[in-house]
């Protein structure tokens, strides 16, 4: 079985939160015991982003725990991405819901899952299931 990692969770490894780091560290290792990891290109780029993160210690990291960046997003993938978005703005709208809004990295991550027929592992279950309701999940 393949899993798609979310950008949550290799950062939640990564934290100083004893409970998340932990938490996020089982759940890459109990699916890496599985399967194949991956992680799509905007999760390197999301990676990449914060403060004093290089490129050598990301490569480093995945390299260590064997994840693989699929750096290709076909057509379809931003399709599908782009579908979800425009109706979780939808959704929010006619809610009026308040609170953080969703990137579309976000849904890129997702759609790129679910086009290629794989698990998704993050800490944003919530988020997946409403916009991507035949994504598999992983439990963490």
């Amino acid at each position: 079985m393949t899993v798609a990692v979310d950008t949550n969770v290799i950062v939640s490894s990564w934290g100083s939160n004893d409970a998340l780091n932990s938490i996020a560290t089982a759940a890459l290792d109990s699916a890496s015991a599985r399967g194949r990891l991956v992680v799509a290109a905007p999760v390197y780029a999301e990676l990449l982003a914060a403060p004093h993160r290089t490129e050598a210690f990301i490569d480093y990291f995945f390299a260590k725990t064997g994840v693989e960046v699929d750096w290709n997003i076909d057509e379809s993938i931003w399709r599908s991405a782009g579908r979800a978005f425009q109706a979780y703005a939808a959704r929010r709208k006619v809610r009026q819901q308040s609170g953080p809004r969703r990137i579309l990295a976000d849904f890129v991550i997702g759609a790129h899952a679910l086009r290629r027929g794989y698990a998704l592992l993050t800490l944003d279950d919530e988020i997946y299931r409403a916009c991507f309701p035949r994504l598999p999940l992983v439990e963490i």
